[in-house]
């Protein structure tokens, strides 16, 4: 069954944002199973908009469409629908209500232009939106399906995985089983080389690997004509690919790292703390990036320059044999987290984001070391880049060396 991806706004023509949507929607349709065919970006037009539906609707079974449902006079995906299938929009009360009350919650009240978002056609279901104003359409018209969704990503990915992916999963033939797992410490090259024997094994299954912001992500789509044996394929497949990755997943679906270790700490009852200097806070805002992480992050200190660190109980002569970019001063500044909040587990980050050399290390070099029950790790790791890509990498890094010692010392305790 045939997809088409229609992502709209002139900014994207302009190259003032990039167009991750269609990305994201063409890999989540390809892995449940559809044929994607056809992905444009088109302009804030009216009539170039609904000629971009009319010519989709005629290519393709089902058509994707992102951005252009806000309440300004430029989004116009809504009226370029209702022309391309010929229907006349109408204002409905339950949305408007729906609206009022979400701009109430905020205590604020809703601007007229607002009432634009509560348009639809007969042929359209409205889409719930809890992350934002703008409902979504979910079009039937002669055989062909239409979901409109918003463009913030925010309010576009959890549309799509909570409403419209499952109706869609109905429309294609045959019974399916689908599985995300998330993997870090590999690069995507190394990820593939290891399940390399896995990828033909199975003519009803499919895996693929995808690099992600998080990590390595593999991919693990079974189709087949029924559901006893799909799971059965399924249940083989994710054995294998654990079995050739093994600690490197660290979860599935869109789990993050510290997710997996917030997890792992509660199930075990250990608390952590950070002091971190190259990651500037970003190790403890990742910590705390989901919920019930106070169960376990007691805190952090951003020790960014040398006099920070001391006064924070880093050794001053650590630092001064062996330099603040070294293998030892992260191992001291782990210390002196662990005795500074008295948890079970201190990490520490301290290295170079930045574009220049220091201490006569080259940029991207990092330490990352953890204090864990007294015992102490420590790993140099390299990631050159922007310091945004750099910094992210050390804090995932450093969880990462936590996520490895807490499974391993489960292991051991079984």
């Amino acid at each position: 069954m045939r997809a088409a991806l229609l992502s709209v706004g002139s900014e994207l023509l302009r190259g003032d944002i990039v167009d991750t949507n269609a990305a994201f929607l063409a890999r989540q349709l390809s892995g449940i199973g559809f044929q994607v065919c056809r992905v444009e970006q088109v302009g804030d037009d009216l009539e170039d908009l609904t000629t971009a539906f009319q010519t989709a609707m005629q290519r393709a079974e089902v058509v994707l469409c992102t951005g252009g449902l806000g309440p300004t006079q430029d989004d116009l995906t809504r009226e370029a629908i209702a022309r391309a299938v010929g229907e006349e929009m109408y204002l409905d009360d339950l949305l408007v209500q729906e609206i009022e009350t979400r701009f109430a919650s905020m205590r604020r009240h809703m601007p007229a232009s607002n009432m634009r978002q509560a348009m639809v056609i007969p042929s359209a279901t409205a889409i719930p939106n809890p992350n934002g104003s703008a409902p979504g359409w979910y079009v039937r018209h002669n055989g062909c399906i239409v979901a409109a969704m918003p463009g913030p990503p925010s309010e576009m990915q959890p549309m799509w995985r909570e409403w419209v992916q499952s109706r869609l999963e109905q429309l294609l033939p045959g019974k399916r089983f689908m599985l995300a797992l998330m993997t870090f410490g590999l690069g995507e090259s190394r990820v593939e080389e290891q399940i390399a024997d896995l990828l033909n094994r199975w003519p009803e299954v499919t895996i693929a690997t995808y690099a992600k912001e998080a990590g390595v992500q593999v991919h693990l789509t079974v189709q087949a004509a029924t559901e006893e044996r799909v799971a059965e394929l399924g249940r083989a497949a994710e054995a294998a690919v654990r079995e050739r990755l093994e600690e490197s997943i660290f979860g599935t679906g869109d789990t993050t790292l510290s997710a997996a270790v917030g997890e792992l700490l509660d199930r075990q009852d250990r608390n952590v703390a950070v002091m971190e200097s190259a990651t500037g806070g970003e190790l403890a805002s990742m910590i705390t990036d989901h919920p019930g992480s106070s169960r376990h992050f007691l805190g952090g200190i951003v020790a960014y320059s040398r006099d920070v660190k001391q006064a924070y109980g880093v050794s001053a002569e650590i630092m001064d044999r062996h330099g603040l970019v070294s293998a030892q001063t992260a191992q001291s500044m782990a210390r002196a987290c662990r005795d500074a909040f008295g948890v079970a587990a201190a990490l520490a980050v301290t290295g170079i984001a930045g574009a220049e050399s220091v201490e006569g290390k080259a940029p991207g070099t990092c330490y990352v070391a953890l204090s864990l029950d007294g015992a102490d790790t420590v790993r140099e790791i390299h990631r050159p880049g922007s310091r945004e890509i750099s910094k992210h990498f050390f804090a995932q890094s450093a969880l990462d060396l936590l996520r490895r010692r807490l499974l391993r010392e489960e292991t051991v305790d079984a």
